[in-house]
Parts: structure tokens; sequence; C-alpha cells
């Protein structure tokens, strides 16, 4: 990795300094593929919905109940205790108007809050970077995990956002050689970042991009050397993503924002096992990274929220799968969510094209994330129109 996204790191250090309790972080987690939301928050007492999938409907026995009319997926045991602690908010039936059922630009759409604009070059947390930079200068404003290129969600205008795969290979890469000569290396080029400034700019910030690079590095390889969990996480792809987000929120190097994704709900054939395998590691990594930081006194300074580019349709498919659909829920996680169901669950009668009908706008749910939980203004990311919801 070269050295810029060392430099932002560490002055975000720097900036941090104590740690800070009332500073708010959002972690969001994205369902890349289309997740069915119908057997993920089961109407199971619906006859329609056991009409429209009499291979893939979950039975009212073996679904962990909600309430009297809905339940969530028999693997989803860690939801159902985050749901139990009041720490789980499912948000119903949320999509956005004139749907669209690719998964590119359905998920450009999610990533850019701008349906009608197919415009790529920023995000919408991007904008929101943008239009406050004055409070996050000389910060790192977030980071993404496990991504092999930046989150179009993330993409800003005027400021650098990091990606990384892991902190193990987070590093300055000083070249190959003797471990005595690579400290001699590091040795020299710390002398040389903390001579006095010249008044050349570029040398200038040359130095002290160096001596912030090797400063982080070195900080990144203790918290993860010296880092331990409450609890274990699943030994799955998620949760030893989140296990690295709950290390770096230890570190409080002051991010505000922390993306990771799982991949692989376009379940179109054979559904049952293949979707049953990814809630289970949402499930369990989602606990996992609760109980963790609550462990930490972290549980009030974090909120989680899961999205999807677009649910499946209502009427299984002839591969014992479902093709891409409109509406699905959303999941919020924390100890400051108002847990329970918020909005009614979408018909399954009242169909748009064979696919559930949406109530409630994504951009309601992500002005809700920023000025109810950042505390950031939401028109830069959605425009005057979308009113925060009732979640936090």
């Amino acid at each position: 990795m070269g050295t810029r996204p060392a430099a932002l790191f560490a002055r975000a250090a720097e900036q941090a300094g104590k740690p800070d309790p009332d500073g708010r972080i959002l972690v969001l987690v994205q369902l890349a593929g289309g997740n069915d939301g119908l057997n993920t928050v089961v109407p199971f007492d619906n006859d329609e919905y056991r009409r429209q999938r009499p291979s893939l409907a979950l039975g009212k026995g073996a679904v962990l109940r909600l309430n009297d009319e809905l339940g969530l997926h028999p693997s989803m045991g860690g939801f159902k205790e985050l749901h139990e602690d009041g720490a789980l908010a499912v948000v119903q039936g949320v999509g956005y108007p004139n749907p669209n059922r690719s998964h590119f630009r359905s998920m450009d759409i999610w990533h850019t809050a701008r349906p009608s604009v197919e415009d790529k070059r920023d995000g919408w947390l991007g904008r929101t970077f943008d239009a406050n930079t004055g409070q996050i200068e000389g910060k790192v404003p977030a980071i993404a995990l496990g991504t092999g290129r930046l989150p179009l969600a993330l993409v800003s205008t005027r400021v650098t956002i990091p990606t990384i795969k892991s902190l193990k290979d987070y590093q300055l890469q000083m070249g190959d050689g003797h471990a005595g000569n690579l400290r001699k290396r590091r040795q020299l080029m710390r002398e040389l970042a903390n001579k006095p400034a010249t008044g050349e700019a570029e040398l200038d910030f040359l130095r002290r991009t160096s001596v912030t690079a090797l400063d982080t590095a070195a900080r990144l390889k203790k918290v993860a050397g010296g880092y331990k969990s409450i609890g274990e996480y699943p030994q799955n792809g998620l949760g030893q993503r989140l296990k690295t987000v709950a290390q770096l929120i230890q570190a409080d190097l002051g991010a505000r924002v922390y993306f990771v994704t799982l991949n692989g709900f376009d379940t179109h054939a054979d559904q049952l096992g293949a979707h049953t395998a990814l809630v289970t590691e949402l499930s369990t990594a989602l606990r996992a990274f609760y109980n963790d930081l609550k462990g930490h006194g972290l549980g009030q300074r974090v909120l989680t929220a899961t999205f999807s580019e677009f649910g499946r349709r209502v009427k299984e498919n002839g591969s014992l799968g479902t093709d891409h659909g409109v509406a699905g829920p959303m999941f919020l996680v924390g100890d400051a969510v108002k847990g329970g169901i918020h909005g009614a669950h979408p018909s399954l009668k009242d169909l748009d094209q064979g696919d559930l009908k949406h109530h409630t706008d994504f951009r309601r749910v992500y002005a809700t994330m920023l000025e109810n939980w950042l505390g950031w203004p939401a028109k830069a990311a959605v425009g005057d129109a979308f009113k925060p919801l009732d979640l936090v």
C-alpha cells in the first residue's frame, strides 16, 4: 500500500487524542447480490407466502418468531438474541420509486442515493464528507475493509478514503533484505522526515508523509497484536472483517464510518442451502461484533446497518430459487436503536410486476443515520425531501 493512506491514518491518530466516548460511528454492511427479504423476515402465517413458494417457504414451527406474524430465518439465532436485547431494528419495505432490477444500476442507486441521475462521480457519504470538510480536515472520515476497490458510496471529490484488506497487510513496504537493514532504513527515513521544514512544500509534504506512515504502521501493528476481543468471532469472512473493524474502533483512529461487504446473495437456483449459509454468516458475525463492542464499553457509540441493492420476487422460480425483486428489509443494530419492527410488511397480493411494493424510501434511512446518528446534515447526501425516521 502507498504512503498516502498511511499518512491519512496517522493524522487521524494524532488528532484523535484520547478516546472520545461521545464519538459516534456508523458501520455499513452491504449484502451484495440482492438479499431475499421474504426468507429473512418471514411472514410465516401468510397463506399467500406458502402458495407462492411451495418449495422455499419456511415453516411456522421453524422460524424464530418476532411477533404473531413475522419471524426470522431459523439460522438467525444471533439476530433473535439481538431482538430480545432490544438492539435490533427491522425496517420493513425499503426501496425507491421506479425500481431498477439490474444489479449494477440498482447498486449504483443505493451508493449514490440518486435514482434519477446516472452520475458516479461521488457517493452519498462522499458528498457528506465534502460538505463537512471543516470538521474532518486531517482525519480519516471512513475506512473500507476487505474490498478491492473503494465503494462508490464513499467516493468523494475532496477527501481520500483508504481501503485495506487486513491489518496484517497494512504496512509501509521497505523492500527486501535483512531485518536489521530494514530497521536502519526506517530509522533513516524517520531522521530525514524529522528535519526542520525547508519551505519547499513538496519536500516537506514527503517528509511528513514518511514519518506519519511509519507511525501509523507501528500503531496498527500494535493494535493487531494486542487487541483482545470479548467473546469469539465466527471463523467466516464477515466475522473476521468485523473483528478488524472492532480493532480499528478500539484504536480510536477517528474514522466515523466503516464499510464491509458480504457477497453471494444472488440466489437464482437452489436457494435454500446458499441463503441459509449467508444469513448464518450475517447473524453470527453481527452478534459477535455487537458483543465485542459492548464488552469494550463501545455499545452506545456504534450503529451497524445492513443494505442490499434489492429484494427477490415473491414467487419462486423453476430452479428452486428467486429472481431479482424490489423492496426488502434493512437491519440496524446497536444499543441506541429503537428495537423492534418498523413499518408494515409489504402485501404479498398487491404486487408490482410480481414484486413487493416499497413504502419506505431508503434515503429516509440514510437521513436518519446522518442526522440522528452522526449529527451531519443530510442535505448533501439526499436533498431536502427525505426526513429522518424514528429509529435511533
